[in-house]
């Protein structure tokens, strides 16, 4: 690294605390070589868009003030030269960090650097204070800033925080540790080092550990791979240790889309075994619902273990993780279709079930109703439990980059795979079902949608009629 660019100390100002949302209204970068400021950038930042009024109370940055500065393109080679091979510091880096990766991200670019958290570094070097937001360290240290909540007066005042960090005992082997990501490099795998997990992307994903023999033993997924490796090297457990003794080499697969990460992790780990992995491997459900006919025609369901002899000797409809979680999607059932709860084996009577007496059910159990009028909400109860979505659908996501959507297609009731198409081609049912990477359906990859549509109500579902 050439001398004076050792650490880019780098302060933002922001329109909001959301990345994704919001945008840098000024930035302020410090060159220090460890011993001195070598040079220093400060610039307002045109947000193109409006800063609010308790922004511009707390940074005194008005809309008048930043109109006639340059946007963010305009300045990005800059801020690409400068912080260039250098570590890249702030305090509460993810905050300054991550403005300026979605900032790049706009652009197409990938802006990726090692860094520093100076909030992390101080709470080691310094331990016992009451606070370490930058103010209160400010204050402690007796530092003079002209102008709180200003880029270039808080990244001077990083600056001078770090070179008194850096003046402590120790405080170099503490500084290699937090830039390596908490990784001792004595506990990397042999014949890797900590610049191939700099390397790595930090985008969602899938990654693959590989053996000296090029098997995968461990698939994961991540919403930042870079990140979630290094953990896996900075952990002290057998599993830590289990990895480092295994692994020789890492490939991996950028998604962009968590859902697409999480479907293609579940289908992987389902179809490569490796070994290390210890959940997701089942390729089945433990439990399931099955259907057959009493003695009287009247169609009948029960949940039972999902064992190979079940299979073999039963009609099963549909597979699920849990008993409850069996019974519970059998009774929404009987409850929508009005079906006896003693033929659904959830309340076994041997006479007239309970739900008769509440008039909740027509009375099959009570021999007033036939085999063919019950017969008809059951098949209609099979069909329903044997999918588990009841109509075709797209979910469509972000993509890898911000030229393309990742779309997820659901048809005939069950997940039929994933692509990565252009805006206008995400729409278009022809060219996904030409471009779809075909996947297969297991149990659990539907819960995987549910619970991902649940969790994230904003993803765009385009239903196909």
């Amino acid at each position: 690294m050439s001398k004076g660019k050792k650490y880019a100390i780098v302060d933002i100002e922001t329109t909001g605390g959301r990345a994704s949302r919001h945008r840098i209204t000024e930035i302020g970068i410090v060159l220090f070589d460890g011993e001195q400021i070598t040079d220093k950038f400060e610039s307002l930042i045109n947000p193109e868009c409006n800063i609010p009024a308790g922004i511009t109370r707390l940074t005194g940055i008005t809309n008048e003030m930043v109109k006639a500065a340059p946007r963010f393109h305009e300045l990005a080679r800059t801020i690409v030269e400068m912080t260039e091979g250098a570590v890249f510091v702030a305090h509460n880096v993810r905050f300054d960090y991550e403005f300026l990766r979605e900032e790049f991200k706009r652009l197409g670019y990938t802006f990726s650097r090692r860094k520093l958290c100076t909030v992390r570094l101080s709470r080691k070097v310094f331990p016992g204070l009451p606070s370490y937001s930058l103010g209160n360290l400010i204050k402690h240290f007796g530092f003079v800033v002209d102008a709180r909540h200003r880029a270039l007066a808080d990244a001077v005042a990083t600056t001078e925080l770090l070179e008194k960090a850096l003046q402590q005992q120790d405080t170099a082997s503490e500084v290699k540790l937090l830039v390596n990501m908490g990784i001792k490099e004595t506990r990397l795998p042999k014949n890797m080092s900590i610049e191939q997990i700099q390397n790595i992307p930090e985008e969602t994903g899938v990654y693959y550990f590989h053996n000296q023999q090029r098997d995968v033993v461990y698939v994961g997924k991540s919403n930042n791979i870079r990140k979630r490796i290094a953990q896996h090297f900075a952990d002290t457990t057998s599993k830590g240790a289990e990895i480092r003794k295994q692994v020789a080499d890492i490939t991996y697969e950028v998604t962009g889309s968590e859902l697409v990460a999480l479907l293609l992790e579940s289908q992987e780990i389902k179809r490569l075994l490796p070994p290390i992995n210890r959940a997701q491997r089942g390729r089945r459900f433990s439990y399931a619902i099955n259907s057959y006919y009493d003695k009287n025609g009247y169609r009948c369901f029960n949940v039972i273990r999902n064992t190979a002899q079940a299979r073999k000797e039963h009609d099963i409809i549909s597979e699920y993780p849990s008993m409850s979680s069996a019974k519970g999607r059998l009774n929404y059932v009987r409850q929508q279709l009005e079906l006896c709860s003693s033929m659904t084996n959830l309340f076994p009577s041997r006479s007239a079930c309970f739900h008769f007496h509440l008039k909740q059910c027509r009375g099959s159990c009570a021999g007033q109703e036939s085999a063919e009028a019950y017969n008809e909400r059951a098949d209609m109860a099979y069909t329903y439990l044997r999918t588990v979505f009841d109509e075709d659908f797209l979910l469509i996501d972000v993509g890898r980059n911000n030229e393309e959507k990742s779309v997820v297609l659901v048809r005939d009731g069950k997940y039929q795979g994933f692509g990565f198409l252009s805006e206008e081609e995400a729409h278009d049912i022809n060219t996904i079902e030409r471009e779809l990477r075909t996947c297969v359906a297991y149990p659990d990859t539907s819960r995987i949608i549910q619970r991902f549509m649940s969790d994230k109500p904003a993803v765009k579902v385009v239903r196909l009629g």
